[in-house]
């Protein structure tokens, strides 16, 4: 006869509890246990920069792993509830090296390199393809080609008739090379301008102009044609030292008062600020609840992200709808853009406007 045997281990629940309640307690106070770094990171001192020989030239020197510049206004004193995160230096690199954009009636070429190395390479692709260089204006960003009705290679540039019908207008290129809206970025934009003769000086940019759909189709042309031109010679880029004199100051600006972030104020058209506001949004992940582009509002829920998350149980639910917990304005003023933000009349949490204006700046700018 075969016996089965057959043990178990068992435990009274009694001895499980007190191993229970020790690692809660662990796990309750594991965090006083951990010290808080967020001041050593903030009051951490600047390093001296690096020095260059007098005769080194500055173009060819770059910083392989940079450190963004902050100032007083934009340090980490505004984050309360977490240690801040170390500057995104991968925010001031982007996805692709050469982009064409379009807003409102206008249309560049996005490139990830400051003016004065785009400066003699626009120049280069302008004689190289029969447009040529009439007038230039290095502290303006502008160069202005010769007519290019005379230009075969210019005229299959623009594609121009061969066999125009009847009198043909003169038509010359102005290129305008500036600095982008967002850091060490520099945007390149054609327009086509028809002249009555071979004008004898630099012709006016023209900002508020209208552009018709043909000249806007011509213009994307030209900087597609463009693009891959900076891309086939990127190894073989020089420097201007004359586009140094060009208008460098920055489009975007964070003011403060006594340290504390007030506003953002955006050099840009109203349309452009509206749409890199959008974008800041979107990257920085504040959800928007609501907005109205002619009054100048994004409604958004910048409450901390521990509150706008479900918790240690998220997976038994999904994440709360996003609350109006803060107002995002626009205000045009002469040639400017004023950004603001104000805490929700119906939110009664802490009024975190300094730490959203800090974090969209980082965004835009």
């Amino acid at each position: 006869m075969a016996f089965r045997f057959r043990t178990e281990n068992r435990k009274s629940p009694h001895s499980i509890r007190p191993v229970t309640g020790l690692m809660l307690v662990l796990a309750i106070t594991g965090c006083s246990l951990i010290e808080d770094r967020s001041e050593r990171y903030i009051d951490e001192p600047e390093g001296e920069p690096l020095k260059l020989p007098e005769t080194a030239d500055e173009g060819k020197f770059t910083q392989v792993m940079p450190i963004r510049e902050i100032s007083a206004a934009d340090s980490g004193r505004m984050y309360r509830d977490s240690i801040p995160n170390p500057p995104d230096m991968t925010s001031d690199i982007l996805d692709e090296n050469y982009v064409v954009e379009e807003l409102d009636g206008q249309i560049w070429l996005l490139v990830n390199d400051v003016p004065g190395r785009l400066w003699p390479a626009v120049t280069n692709y302008m004689n190289e393809n029969g447009l040529g260089v009439a007038y230039d204006s290095p502290q303006l960003g502008l160069l202005q080609s010769e007519l290019v009705n005379f230009s075969k290679q210019a005229r299959e540039l623009l594609e121009l008739s061969d066999n125009p019908d009847g009198e043909e207008a003169r038509m010359v290129v102005l290129a305008r090379i500036a600095p982008g809206v967002r850091r060490k970025t520099t945007e390149i934009q054609f327009r086509t301008f028809e002249v009555e003769g071979d004008p004898d000086e630099l012709l006016a940019w023209g900002n508020q102009e209208r552009r018709s759909e043909e000249q806007l189709s011509t213009s994307k042309r030209l900087l597609d044609d463009l693009a891959g031109h900076l891309e086939e010679r990127e190894d073989s880029k020089s420097y201007s030292r004359a586009a140094l004199g060009m208008v460098s100051e920055p489009l975007v600006r964070l003011v403060s008062e006594n340290e504390t972030p007030q506003q953002i104020v955006m050099t840009l058209d109203y349309g452009r600020a509206w749409a890199e506001v959008s974008r800041a949004l979107d990257e920085a992940d504040v959800p928007v609840v609501d907005l109205n582009r002619d009054e100048g509002y994004f409604y958004v829920d910048f409450r901390p992200e521990s509150d706008r998350e479900s918790g240690w149980f998220s997976w038994f639910s999904d994440d709360p709808e996003p609350e109006h917990t803060f107002d995002v304005q626009l205000d045009q003023t002469g040639g400017e853009i004023a950004v603001t933000v104000e805490r929700a009349e119906d939110y009664s949490g802490d009024d975190r406007s300094s730490e959203l204006l800090t974090e969209l700046f980082e965004y835009l700018y």
